[in-house]
């Protein structure tokens, strides 16, 4: 996000609490911060979401279009089919226990070697040069 940004839930200043926003709000921060913005619904500074884990990353309002743009094209370098599936698992194994999720990603992992994107990347690898994944060819 920007540097100028502020992410906040502001629905107590209208007599909402942000239930929803919260589920996921108290996921991906921990419970105090999370609990201070749905009880205050001030806002917190984009360095303040990069410290509570909300962002992965703050540009100045200068950089942030180029950026935004150097890690799309970054991501589009990558096997579309291994992302999509590392996606999937990502969503699906992040919400279950700590077992089953590792069950599960081994799984995952099991199929994505058997994917030709992931045969040809550990055959690159291992050639010492860059991978054709099929978008690619």
């Amino acid at each position: 996000c920007s540097d100028r940004s502020k992410v906040a839930t502001p629905g107590v200043y209208i007599g909402l609490f942000c239930s929803t926003p919260g589920v996921q709000l108290g996921r991906a921060v921990n419970r105090k911060l999370a609990m201070d913005m749905l009880l205050t619904g001030e806002p917190i500074t984009s360095e303040a979401a990069l410290k509570g884990g909300l962002v992965s990353r703050v540009y100045s309002s200068e950089e942030l279009g180029s950026e935004t743009e150097r890690l799309a094209n970054l991501i589009a370098t990558k096997s579309n089919p291994v992302i999509k599936l590392g996606i999937k698992n990502f969503n699906s194994q992040i919400k279950k226990p700590l077992v089953d999720a590792a069950e599960q990603s081994s799984e995952v992992m099991v199929r994505n070697l058997g994917l030709e994107d992931g045969r040809e990347g550990l055959a690159a690898f291992l050639e010492k040069r860059h991978p054709t994944w099929q978008q690619d060819k």
